[in-house]
């Protein structure tokens, strides 16, 4: 079992998160089912949302790309001409926000992991021994 003190690589962490996998051990699932969490790792018994609601602010910055491809693409001069374009623009930036929801909330759970190993809180279970 992993601990704060073997600190896994950043992007191993995340990639663990964007599959549904314990961002701590990799074994165990995040999801019971569609975008419901587990409580605790099946594998290592890591606390996955230590504080209800911690996981918003990742969330929203992971909900924030496909939006910001959109906004880019319109400060580079897509204009929409008919219904016909602003309705495939539209499907384009919607089909992959709802595509990638389950796992862009494991990658919201990884960073909330990563900030909690990162900025120790000593109440915190990961920094108890």
């Amino acid at each position: 079992m992993a601990t704060v003190n073997d600190r896994q690589p950043i992007g191993t962490v995340l990639r663990r998160g964007w599959r549904g996998r314990c961002p701590r051990c990799g074994e165990g699932a995040l999801f019971r089912r569609r975008l419901e969490t587990h409580e605790r790792c099946s594998e290592c018994n890591l606390l996955y949302q230590r504080n209800y609601g911690d996981t918003w602010m990742f969330i929203i910055m992971t909900d924030r790309i496909p939006v910001l491809i959109g906004i880019v693409a319109i400060y580079f001069g897509f204009r929409a001409t008919n219904w016909m374009t602003s309705l495939a623009f539209a499907a384009a930036l919607l089909l992959p926000l709802f595509a990638t929801l389950r796992p862009r909330q494991g990658l919201a759970l990884a960073l909330d992991y990563l900030s909690r190993v990162y900025l120790s809180d000593p109440s915190d279970e990961l920094h108890r021994a």
